[in-house]
């Protein structure tokens, strides 16, 4: 059944560029030839693009609290499929309708190929505002190898700057455990950037939990993971023994038939050892240092 034309805009998130409007030419205005429709929600389907999976369910219950009082304001998009329509675009609309116990829902119905499908799932994905920094760090990444676009190519379609895309694609090099706190919120964006800073990778885990329990602000978090760094460095830079001093337990060694370990410090002093297995080992070693225990 055919509806009469609306025309409302939704309000974009900032940055975005051309990406969404590009593809929908300032969706969701009716073009002349278009028609809202209603659809059944048993006919319509989910776009399978779709990077979100997790819908908050208190948003949804309310924008389905919305609906039962005014009904659905803004059209979904969506394109015909063998079964039926998938949606491109309004999901939580198609969601929260079902909530509310609708059985139609308006659309407008376009024509889109697979990767306008993907694109589109992925931009919309991106204009929400609760989205968490790991979720808007995977859609990068699903542009990037769903899309074939480079990092310069995402930072355009997106309006962002290549470091800014650089800097949340590398949140998704973080452990797992740590990928689950920033997800949770547990984490800032501030905190998982400077954890990414740590040399040592196999300590971000337990230095995160640390952050979370302590709630660490993030200055004091840089000069952690600064002094953790320097202390790593300096371990690495500890100097190995010279060559005098290798060529001295080569030659001892071999005199007394036993390892012989010689360290030594910036001063040059240090000490010696020689290894025995036991009691006669020692007394020859003993010998032939020319000790005499009996005198």
């Amino acid at each position: 059944m055919a509806r009469d034309s609306r025309s409302s805009k939704e309000k974009k998130r900032g940055g975005l560029g051309r990406g969404l409007n590009a593809l929908f030419e300032d969706e969701p205005q009716v073009k002349p030839a278009e028609e809202i429709e209603d659809l059944p929600l048993a006919e319509v389907r989910p776009n399978p693009y779709q990077p979100r999976k997790n819908f908050d369910e208190k948003k949804l219950t309310e924008l389905a609290e919305s609906i039962k009082e005014n009904g659905v304001l803004q059209p979904i998009i969506v394109r015909r499929s063998v079964s039926g329509y998938e949606i491109i675009a309004g999901e939580r609309r198609f969601r929260a309708s079902e909530l509310a116990g609708k059985a139609t829902i308006p659309a407008i119905i376009r024509q889109f190929d697979e990767s306008q499908m993907m694109e589109v799932a992925i931009l919309e994905n991106l204009q929400r505002e609760d989205l968490t920094p790991l979720e808007e760090a995977q859609a990068y990444e699903m542009l990037q190898k769903n899309l074939g676009l480079t990092q310069e190519e995402v930072s355009k379609k997106m309006g962002k700057s290549r470091p800014y895309i650089t800097n949340y694609l590398r949140l998704l090099t973080l452990p797992q455990k740590t990928k689950g706190l920033l997800q949770r919120g547990e984490l800032s964006m501030g905190q998982a950037r400077t954890l990414l800073g740590l040399k040592d990778k196999t300590k971000i885990d337990d230095l995160a939990k640390r952050v979370v329990k302590e709630g660490m602000p993030v200055r004091k978090l840089e000069a952690l993971v600064s002094q953790m760094n320097e202390r790593g460095q300096k371990r690495k830079k500890k100097p190995g023994k010279s060559p005098f001093v290798k060529a001295s337990e080569s030659q001892l060694s071999a005199k007394f038939g036993s390892p012989v370990s010689i360290t030594e410090n910036k001063q040059g002093k240090g000490h010696l050892s020689i290894d025995f297995a036991g009691p006669e080992e020692l007394n020859r070693i003993l010998d032939l240092l020319g000790v005499n225990l009996d005198d």
